[in-house]
């Protein structure tokens, strides 16, 4: 046995003492002792414990993967979150105000990916426990929307129906303004006797839309998501920012930094969820390579009702980024890239005369990147605000603006 004293948090949330030594569920300052092996601390036991140190509020987090900082306070996760944005940006040598941390509440997540497995006696349906394949079951989930917890009983008879032994079923569930948005893949193909027991399930448990392998089974009422007053049917397993309180952090951040901006250009635009808040005082014009995405802004658009001018481009901005040329038209422009970033598309940025840039991210390394890059071309970073909508996890989204000074 050793015992080790746990300096700082590592990127994914483990404690990490000298050597490195990597020790699961540890904060900094705690004395931690167990097995070493490799780099690695087995069944750690905390010797003295931090004063940030919290009761984990849910049964499962000891082995259940989904979280990794419910061992932490509040405050102590806040700080670590916003050192990390901090450390990503001067590693670029940048420095910019980091004007706080909007964090979701408990469960507030309104679309998460569950897995299931058949079993011999039933069927397992949760996330993944840490670093394994093994499918933990989960009964009170303290991440997802008391809805989609609710809808976990049923995926386990689902599991039962159409999950295979040797494999796992993936299920994509939103919370929509109505109904549940459920799309399956992994499952077994569907037949003539498969398809109509999907129906009746759908039916039975009262679903928006259910989505099997990327077929449609049935859409019992439009699983629309509100973007800004606008309803927005979009595509089955499209990306949605995952809680309402991080959304709205999110386009709070956006507005303030392209605030005046008359004619704006929303580049990654998704299925519109900038384009249709900054349409209420601005024409806008949504930029995404995603046909079906693009495809249910633009019909939402053209229901919508006082709202500026919308124009919907497809176009890959990795491979196209909107050149200095075209950018001229724009006094604003909205970036929220993939975690990759936009590189292409910030160098492009860099050499125009836009005055001012609201940056979404996901990522606070490939965001301090671009960031590096949009400074060295003339613009100021003002200010940075976090955003952390899925708690107790180590993932971090910033919305900042540059302006050209």
């Amino acid at each position: 046995m050793e015992q080790v004293t746990i300096t700082r948090l590592g990127h994914l949330g483990d404690g990490i003492a000298q050597g490195p030594v990597f020790v699961a569920q540890t904060l900094p300052g705690e004395v931690v002792e167990g097995e070493i092996d490799g780099e690695r601390m087995i069944a750690p036991k905390i010797v003295t414990p931090s004063p940030d140190r919290v009761r984990p509020p849910c049964s499962h987090y000891k082995m259940c993967g989904g979280c990794a900082l419910q061992h932490a306070s509040d405050d102590l996760v806040a700080g670590w979150k916003a050192e990390v944005v901090k450390t990503a940006l001067t590693a670029q040598g940048l420095d910019a105000p980091i004007t706080g941390i909007a964090t979701s509440p408990a469960r507030s997540r309104r679309r998460a990916t569950l897995t299931g497995r058949r079993t011999k006696k039933g069927a397992l349906v949760g996330f993944h426990a840490r670093a394994s394949d093994t499918v933990v079951d989960i009964t009170d989930c303290h991440l997802l929307v008391p809805e989609l917890m609710a809808m976990v009983p049923a995926l386990r008879e689902l599991t039962q129906l159409a999950g295979s032994r040797k494999g796992e079923v993936q299920y994509a569930m939103t919370s929509a303004a109505i109904g549940i948005d459920l799309s399956v893949t992994g499952a077994k193909p569907l037949d003539d006797d498969l398809w109509p027991q999907l129906a009746a399930f759908a039916e039975g448990h009262n679903l928006a839309r259910l989505t099997w392998n990327g077929e449609l089974i049935v859409t019992r009422n439009p699983p629309a998501q509100i973007f800004g007053g606008v309803p927005v049917v979009p595509p089955a397993g499209a990306f949605l920012q995952a809680t309402d309180a991080g959304q709205a952090a999110l386009i709070d951040g956006v507005d303030r930094a392209l605030a005046g901006a008359k004619r704006v250009a929303d580049l990654f635009a998704g299925c519109g969820t900038f384009t249709f808040p900054l349409a209420r005082r601005a024409d806008v014009t949504a930029v995404e390579s995603d046909v079906p995405a693009l495809s249910a802004l633009d019909a939402a658009w053209r229901k919508a009702t006082d709202l500026h001018q919308i124009r919907a481009e497809k176009r890959d901005l990795f491979r196209r980024p909107l050149m200095p040329d075209e950018l001229r038209h724009f006094d604003g422009v909205v970036i929220d890239p993939p975690r990759a970033g936009c590189e292409a598309q910030a160098i492009e940025l860099a050499a125009s005369e836009v005055p001012v840039i609201a940056a979404v991210s996901c990522n606070p390394v490939t965001f301090a990147r671009d960031a590096a890059i949009l400074v060295k071309g003339g613009y100021r970073l003002a200010w940075v605000q976090v955003v952390d909508q899925f708690r107790w996890s180590p993932h971090i989204e910033v919305v900042a603006q540059f302006i050209r000074d």
